[in-house]
């Protein structure tokens, strides 16, 4: 593929980076970010090998669940290349930190894009963190993959997602809820998009299925007093709490939750950023008994979870136990992979029209790509957080749910788009 000038690339960086800045709450659906043409690509694939970038906060307050990403994402590539690598080149990995500040994402999309020439790009977490690298990869004509649940409302040609949009995870939360019998909800959640989103799908539901959300409060990133938030959570009457705080904001809430009484028995706290590697962080003494809902987790039964489950902790200690997010992020590179093999091509628009129905056997069980909104087919899993650390389902979904990111199937989501 030919490459730029360093003039043109410098150019293109403030041109990416003004549009990082300007970036509005909205996502954007397939094919309507603009009309401009494709950003010339500065991949080189004459070599032995084709570079890659990984972008995960490695310092910050998301850092306590962003390194297990890398990790996950390092063991892939590690994989792959021992395998032969990606139509027969190696994988030259470029790493960077983007320090849990959605700005420092962008900034660093765009480097890895224009400067180091990665032909797709693996991480970010937080949904803040993914809309500032939006506007960069679709003036770049680059590929994210993102590997974390999130609020949905959202499809971008240049996007692929591999965790959980709202109908695989947090719809299922809700519907778990009800089955038990809940019926007053109190919602927690750090102050940005994806809570505020999440909890606006939320009260929508709540409205059509009879539930009352008796409290609703924020907190930002990295906040670690929650003695107001846990004191009105306890005088509200809730019978269940949705959580959608990130990051180590859940060691001070489940600590207060704790300190004021409260039970996973009576007012159980239903947690979508909360995987096995956020237990051990957080305390078992304080989180025990807690629900969870994923789409993967260490205790999943199937050949494919055995073979990963024992790679990781070969190569990061048998103490580390593997979650949702660093499995979303291992399949998401054997996705890239198998996308790639099937355009017989590292060109973004063969690996864009390449990817509808490509399938992987995924430690979760077999996902398979829609072409049309870059999301994947997952199983949703209610799980219980154990003495041992570990996560047991507790219920799970008749099959894989289809993604549905605008929730077009649900009458009571109309508007919400």
């Amino acid at each position: 593929m030919p490459h730029s000038s360093k003039s043109t690339r410098r150019s293109a960086v403030t041109i990416a980076l003004a549009a990082a800045l300007a970036l509005s709450a909205c996502g954007a659906k397939a094919g309507e970010s603009g009309s401009a043409a494709p950003a010339e690509s500065c991949v080189d694939t004459s070599g032995s090998a084709v570079k890659i970038g990984f972008l995960n906060s490695l310092s910050g307050t998301m850092a306590i669940s962003e390194q297990t990403v890398r990790d996950s994402l390092d063991l892939a590539a590690a994989e792959i290349n021992a395998d032969g690598g990606v139509l027969g080149k190696q994988l030259q990995i470029v790493a960077e930190d983007g320090a849990s500040e959605p700005t420092v994402f962008a900034e660093k999309a765009d480097k890895l894009i224009s400067s180091d020439c990665v032909a797709a790009v693996f991480g970010g977490w937080t949904s803040s963190s993914r809309k500032a690298m939006l506007p960069v990869f679709e003036s770049k004509n680059s590929l994210l993959f993102y590997p974390v649940q999130y609020e949905g409302l959202e499809a971008s040609k240049n996007i692929f997602y591999t965790g959980a949009t709202t109908n695989q995870q947090i719809i299922p939360g809700m519907d778990y809820l009800k089955e038990q019998g809940k019926s007053k909800v109190f919602l927690v959640g750090s102050d940005y998009v994806f809570p505020r989103t999440a909890n606006k799908i939320i009260n929508a539901y709540a409205k059509a299925n009879g539930i009352e959300i008796v409290g609703e409060e924020y907190a930002p990133l990295g906040h670690t007093d929650f003695a107001t938030i846990v004191n009105k959570l306890k005088a509200s009457g809730a019978d269940a709490v949705f959580n959608t705080l990130n990051g180590d904001s859940n060691v001070a809430f489940f600590k207060e939750y704790k300190n004021v009484g409260l039970k996973a028995e009576t007012v159980p706290v239903v947690s979508v950023s909360i995987a096995e590697e956020e237990v051990g962080g957080i305390g078992v003494e304080n989180i025990e008994g807690q629900l969870t809902a994923w789409n993967y987790y260490q205790t999943v039964k199937s050949a494919e979870n055995e073979t990963f489950v024992k790679a990781f902790k070969a190569e990061y200690g048998a103490g580390r136990p593997t979650s949702d997010p660093m499995e979303a992020a291992y399949t998401s590179l054997y996705l890239w992979k198998a996308m790639v093999e099937k355009a017989d091509s590292f060109d973004v628009a063969a690996v864009q029209t390449a990817a509808d129905g490509v399938t992987f056997d995924a430690p979760e069980g077999t996902v398979t790509v829609n072409g049309e909104n870059h999301h994947i087919a997952k199983t949703a899993y209610i799980g219980k957080i154990d003495q041992d650390g570990l996560i047991y389902p507790v219920w799970e979904s008749e099959g894989a749910i289809e993604p549905d990111p605008f929730l077009k199937g649900y009458d009571w989501a109309a508007g919400l788009s």
